[in-house]
């Protein structure tokens, strides 16, 4: 016999199993081992990085995470809750169940020709013409939505994204300059981890705020400086107080090197005019000042003639500013609601060659953003044209949307407004209505007793009452002794939605006072 036979002969004999078990494994002998338990440490809290704790984030916070339980337990038939559904009003995305805003039909078109080309010849007269010209064009430039695009984001679309940004300002725009992203956070969240070079380097942020800018300074050791905004003067934004902030930061040893602009507003939806805006940009170049401009709201416009929206990006090429400055747009608001898609992009301003080298370096760690957001972009920032085949419709959905947006809005602030002790701005921008509630002493202490904070303590029974889940003013942050909360103005039903609201508001002041 060949030695190669015998040796398939030995390997098609295996030894018996009960030998086999019988034979202690060196694993075996190591795992019952004293040495082994006693050296073995569990991972634990205390094991991770420090700044992980310091991180909070209200609009996923403490109130959906119990939203998300009960909408668990209504799907039992005996579900003993006073309500038949809950309604996510805490956070800005569009096309969540139960608020069901329709995608704009342009956009899935123009995806799903891109995700599965075949379509636009298995059903020829599916889609219109210049959807198949759109998604060929992509096709043709980054050959299928499974491969890795350029870091930076497509080169198609980053020239679509610059001339978007020519056309809305009236300014050269480079795409050398625009990075695509998943969605606008993630461009946020990257740039602060590079611009907070020490832990004394001061972030000025609004009050209130949108909380992903307080949990990237935790993330990433910065220190938050506020600046308070006018409730009283519809949410406005004054230079005299961002320059107050700034010297008492000073004071307390605090470098301040960036300004956060949230414009249009969330949770406030207020939009800055034009000459605020160009004295913030000279704060700016007086304390030599990095611009952070949050514009992922510029569409979301209920007031156009009163309340238009400037971009910084066209403030500061006006002035002719040498302010550093970053603007973020996303997918995620405006009528697209495409949240989950995660798209989005910045563009650079007066940022040296040298600083987007690094940039690029950083994001290329990560590859490249989702194909499917940056498709999405694509579609929000080049939609179909007069004349074209999709825009009688593309027209017809978002104006819509628009009406439907105004409308929802003006009427909550209105009801909210008639409620004892509520007061609301009646919002021109953004999602949102940011109400401020009067709390007595009495509703006050209770809450302290809770361990909660008081306008935490009104938001979770709101949720417990009528299903309804908002975000709590102190997520946003509020002066001392005053209390919000963050609604959204998605939802359908708007006026079952604002009875529940004032039927448990006026239950509240009758048990608590005001």
């Amino acid at each position: 016999m060949s030695p190669v036979n015998r040796a398939l002969r030995h390997i098609s004999r295996p030894a018996k199993l009960s030998s086999i078990i019988s034979t202690p494994s060196p694993y075996q002998s190591l795992r019952n081992s004293t040495t082994y338990a006693t050296t073995m440490r569990p991972l634990t809290l205390d094991s991770l990085n420090p700044v992980v704790k310091n991180v909070e984030y209200a609009v996923r916070g403490e109130l959906a995470i119990k939203a998300e339980a009960y909408r668990v337990k209504l799907k039992e038939n005996d579900h003993g809750l006073p309500f038949d559904k809950v309604i996510s009003s805490n956070i800005g995305n569009p096309q969540q169940k139960g608020l069901d805003q329709p995608p704009i039909t342009f956009t899935r078109q123009v995806a799903a020709l891109t995700e599965w080309p075949a379509l636009a010849e298995l059903a020829p007269n599916a889609f219109p013409q210049d959807v198949i010209a759109r998604a060929k064009e992509l096709i043709d430039e980054l050959g299928s939505v499974g491969a890795y695009s350029h870091s930076q984001g497509v080169p198609l679309i980053r020239n679509n994204v610059a001339r978007f940004i020519e056309d809305r300002d009236g300014y050269p725009s480079s795409p050398n300059n625009i990075f695509l992203t998943a969605g606008a956070s993630a461009g946020v969240s990257l740039l602060l981890s590079m611009l907070i070079a020490s832990p004394n380097c001061g972030v000025l942020i609004p009050i209130p705020q949108y909380p992903l800018y307080t949990a990237a300074l935790a993330q990433f050791n910065g220190r938050a400086v506020p600046y308070y905004l006018d409730e009283s003067s519809g949410w406005s934004t004054s230079v005299a107080s961002v320059e107050a902030a700034i010297e008492k930061a000073s004071k307390e040893g605090t470098e301040t090197k960036i300004l956060v602009i949230i414009n249009p507003g969330n949770p406030t939806g207020a939009l800055l005019d034009e000459e605020t805006q160009i004295k913030l940009v000279e704060l700016c170049e007086k304390h030599s000042l990095v611009l952070l401009a949050d514009e992922v709201y510029q569409d979301n416009l209920h007031q156009r003639d009163q309340y238009p929206f400037t971009s910084f990006k066209k403030v500061v090429m006006k002035t002719q500013s040498p302010i550093p400055l970053f603007s973020f747009h996303s997918i995620s608001k405006g009528v697209f609601g495409e949240c989950g898609r995660r798209g989005g992009y910045f563009e650079c301003t007066n940022i040296s060659e040298d600083i987007i080298a690094q940039i690029y370096k950083m994001v290329s760690v990560g590859l490249c953003p989702p194909l499917s957001g940056q498709i999405g972009v694509d579609c929000m920032i080049r939609p179909p044209k007069p004349g074209e085949e999709s825009y009688p419709l593309w027209e017809k959905e978002t104006n819509t949307i628009h009406e439907s947006l105004a409308s929802r809005t003006k009427i909550m602030a209105e009801r909210l407004n008639s409620l004892p002790g509520v007061s609301c701005v009646d919002s021109p921008g953004a999602l949102y209505l940011h109400p401020r509630i009067t709390l007595s002493e009495k509703a006050v202490n209770a809450a302290r007793e809770a361990g909660k904070e008081p306008d935490v303590f009104y938001a979770l029974g709101l949720l417990d009452h009528t299903g309804i889940c908002v975000t709590p003013g102190s997520g946003f942050g509020q002066k001392e002794g005053e209390w919000h909360y963050r609604l959204t103005c998605l939802c359908p039903g708007t006026e079952e939605y604002v009875h529940k609201l004032a039927e448990y508001h006026r239950e509240f002041v009758e048990k608590y006072g005001l």
